[in-house]
């Protein structure tokens, strides 16, 4: 039997396919455009049969396949069940074929030609619909960025504003702590007084390190990694002993860093006390293990606790700026922590387990 008679009767057919497929397809409630998807079946029913007498062009099935990849992106579903409705209109045809009174010579040629047709269908539709969705994701993503960046860069005026309205009184508070504690070696609560405001001043210089001002740190230095990590325990210390958590220190004593000092202890203050917060509420055994060493031409140094894991879909966005699970966090330590291993050639990662929790930064020597 000629092609004409078999194009013929998909024609004569037309309408119970579609309504079958009509029944079959699977259309989400929240689909804002799952009035069309009966419509462009019996669209892509009429490209086939058009498809078979060579009526319509590769062209034209792109053109709908594009149509249809646009409104699936807009609908935001699930990709797979769009390519099963694909495939159920391909079934339903093959069905309807197989039915006919055509001999193997007619069915073949034309049981190629379909799928054929269905072949590049999918083919574009899924290649513009996946090019959509990472436009689309790309430019949320650039959104997104330039949010952080404004704020940001808000966030740098204000701290440059605050930083300098605050550093001076804070400085001279210093200063008379210190003379205080010279002339009344005794005193009670002097040390206890010196060390909250030594504290609140790294929390002022760490938001002086968002501001586009400069640099606060601007002289590099070569420093002993041992010695680095005996000041910031001691500055650590009542914070420590509020936590009873043990501290187990490996620091390679020849471990010597080329770099701002005092920006690299902002971080390892920064990780460690984060690491302290980690373990208020644990029950048992509380430890933080600090480990520094070089392996061949990368200093290493990790920093590691044994309290509640970070949540694995948080891991990927922790170093994002403002991002905090803190009820009165800043979300800006673990980016200045980033920004400052990143300028000094590191690198800086994450690992939690149920068991522990690892901050690994590495730096080329």
């Amino acid at each position: 039997m000629p092609l004409d008679e078999l194009t013929f009767f998909l024609e004569k057919h037309e309408a119970e396919v579609v309504e079958e497929f009509r029944k079959q397809v699977v259309v989400s409630n929240h689909d804002q455009f799952r009035g069309m998807i009966h419509l462009n079946g019996q669209a892509m029913y009429r490209l086939v049969v058009g498809y078979l007498d060579e009526r319509i062009s590769r062209e034209d099935i792109k053109h709908l396949a594009y149509k249809v990849a646009h409104e699936r992106n807009q609908a935001e579903i699930n990709i797979g069940d769009f390519v099963y409705n694909v495939c159920l209109g391909r079934q339903l045809l093959c069905d309807l074929l197989q039915k006919g009174p055509f001999s193997p010579s007619t069915l073949v040629p034309a049981m190629i030609k379909i799928n054929e047709c269905f072949d590049h269908f999918l083919v574009h539709a899924v290649s513009r619909y996946t090019s959509l969705r990472e436009s689309d994701l790309e430019e949320k993503k650039l959104f997104i960025e330039r949010s952080h960046k404004d704020r940001l860069t808000i966030l740098g005026q204000m701290a440059a504003s605050f930083v300098h309205e605050f550093r001076n009184p804070l400085t001279s508070i210093i200063g008379f702590s210190r003379l205080l504690k010279e002339d009344y070696p005794s005193l009670p609560y002097v040390d206890i007084i010196e060390n909250e405001l030594y504290q609140l001043n790294y929390r002022v210089s760490q938001f002086l390190l968002v501001s586009k001002k400069g640099e606060v740190y601007k002289t590099k230095e070569r420093f002993q990694m041992q010695g680095l990590f005996e000041e910031i325990l001691a500055f650590l210390y009542p914070n420590i002993v509020d936590v009873n958590a043990n501290m187990t220190c490996n620091i390679d004593p020849a471990f010597i860093l080329d770099g701002y000092k005092d920006e690299i202890k902002q971080v390892f203050i920064n990780i460690i006390s984060n690491a302290l917060d980690a373990l208020q509420k644990k029950v048992g055994d509380k430890e933080v293990v600090i480990e520094a060493f070089q392996k061949a031409d990368v200093a290493v140094i990790r920093i590691a606790n044994n309290g509640a894991p970070i949540p694995v879909d948080l891991l990927p966005v922790i170093f994002e700026p403002f991002f905090t699970t803190k009820e009165l966090g800043t979300g800006i330590g673990l980016y200045v922590c980033k920004e400052i291993i990143e300028k000094h050639g590191g690198t800086i990662t994450c690992e939690s387990t149920e068991e522990r929790t690892v901050f690994s930064m590495e730096f080329l020597l």
